[in-house]
């Protein structure tokens, strides 16, 4: 019987095609994260709403991804990777999801006060965090190439020079990350306490986009490096 489950096609062509699938939807929804602080800095009500259900929107989907992956992904594998280390690695991604929706669900919950002195630092970080997301997509996107290569030779090479290259991105979110906090308790007399509290959140949250996009750059090092 042929099947109709886009996700069992991909399975036919690739185990690592519904990842992949997955990947991009997760990055598609960290995309969203300063469209929803610049609606924030704006004072945009309507923006904010619909950037949220936009968000929500992707991140249910990577779950439906992530579920039929999950259900579908054979108990062994004949290539040289174990099923939990592909487990592993949609968790991980699935958590950049995961907290973007984060981001928008506290936004919808309060509206913290928008001090002028930290709108550019939190956008610059943001953006750095999202760069680290796509260097992952990219890293991602050389799977089936390693697959062929057994994690072997030239391949391998230049994946774990992408690796490297993200860990100098998130390392660079670190230093953002705390030059912003520094400017915001600079000016924490201008500010209520619990806006103060939801900053030191939403900016902990920013800074996550990078941390589990490293996570699986460095989860894909180790692969290479035990086959």
């Amino acid at each position: 019987m042929v099947t109709t489950n886009p996700l069992l096609k991909l399975f036919g062509q690739s185990p690592f095609g519904p990842l992949q699938e997955h990947m991009r939807v997760v990055v598609r929804c960290a995309d969203m994260v300063p469209g929803l602080f610049e609606a924030l800095c704006e004072g945009d009500e309507k923006k904010i709403h619909q950037i949220r259900d936009e968000i929500f929107a992707l991140e249910n989907k990577a779950d439906g991804i992530k579920n039929e992956l999950r259900s579908h992904l054979p108990k062994t594998l004949f290539m040289p990777v174990d099923r939990r280390d592909i487990l592993e690695i949609l968790d991980l991604q699935d958590s950049i999801a995961d907290t973007a929706q984060d981001i928008a669900g506290a936004l919808m919950v309060r509206r913290p006060k928008v001090l002028d002195s930290i709108r550019s630092p939190l956008l610059e970080l943001t953006d750095r965090c999202l760069q680290a997301c796509h260097q992952m997509a990219r890293i991602m996107e050389q799977l089936d190439e390693l697959v062929e290569t057994g994690f072997r030779g030239r391949g391998s090479e230049t994946v774990l020079t992408m690796i490297n290259e993200l860990n100098q991105i998130e390392t660079d979110t670190d230093r953002k990350a705390i030059d912003l906090l520094k400017e915001l308790f600079a000016h924490e007399n201008e500010i209520d306490p619990v806006s103060l509290m939801v900053w030191h959140r939403l900016i902990r949250w920013v800074g996550d986009l990078a941390d589990y996009a490293e996570k699986v750059g460095n989860r894909l090092r180790l692969l290479i490096a035990h086959s």
